[in-house]
């Protein structure tokens, strides 16, 4: 039997890991949204805030930030209940695995996104304000599609990381692919067949991500002449 019969089970775990990269990216672009906005607003308090989060993140590998994050968020969260006299909570993994991963790759985004934002020459912004355009249309109609164009080369960089870290949740206790293959081979006792399964798996998932990145970048570089040096 295929896989010892836990194949089924791999697949349904690599719908897990598919949902948890997908809810973390939808969290990390808030808060690389909101990281770039703070360091081009001109605000010094929110432009510091946004330096620190962002060199602190980048700054420290993804496994020791997990479970500073997951452990401490915890602590700190039955802490507050307990003085409120809320008794003991117990974080849902999910929850607590998808706003660390979001926390975390939204500071490389902050980067992305703010880099995507200065690509776009100014002139096309006091242009929008030329012909009485609000700042809302503004973003709406100028800024936001051409940052997408710009963003999704470092976008693309990042989801494929975000994919991989993933792996890193079965720590915790996420019922992801790889947890699901560490059950299938204590019990099999064949972790080279399971492991090279997932393998192969997030090989897959990553080579249609970038051919779909790939092919959203050239739509949205349609008539863009590119310059060749």
């Amino acid at each position: 039997m295929f896989l010892h019969g836990y194949f089924p089970a791999i697949l349904e775990g690599l719908r897990s890991t598919l949902l948890i990269s997908a809810t973390s990216l939808s969290i990390a672009c808030l808060f690389g949204l909101i990281g770039a906005g703070a360091k081009l607003s001109g605000s010094r308090m929110a432009g510091l805030a946004a330096d620190v989060y962002t060199t602190l993140i980048r700054g420290l590998p993804e496994l020791v930030l997990l479970l500073l994050i997951f452990y401490g968020g915890q602590i700190m969260v039955n802490a507050l209940a307990d003085r409120a006299g809320l008794g003991y909570f117990d974080i849902n993994p999910f929850l607590a695995g998808t706003l660390t991963l979001g926390f975390i790759f939204g500071a490389y985004l902050t980067e992305t996104f703010r880099g995507a934002i200065l690509a776009i020459p100014r002139g096309q912004m006091e242009a929008g304000k030329a012909y009485g355009m609000t700042q809302g249309q503004i973003l709406r109609r100028i800024i936001l599609p051409q940052m997408v164009r710009h963003a999704i080369p470092g976008f693309t960089n990042n989801w494929l990381v975000m994919i991989k870290a993933t792996a890193l949740l079965s720590i915790i206790g996420l019922d992801d692919m790889v947890h699901r293959a560490n059950l299938a081979s204590a019990t099999t006792r064949a972790p080279f067949t399971f492991y090279a399964t997932i393998a192969g798996l997030y090989l897959a998932v990553t080579t249609i991500s970038i051919l779909l990145l790939g092919w959203l970048e050239r739509r949205f570089s349609l008539g863009v002449r590119k310059v060749e040096f």
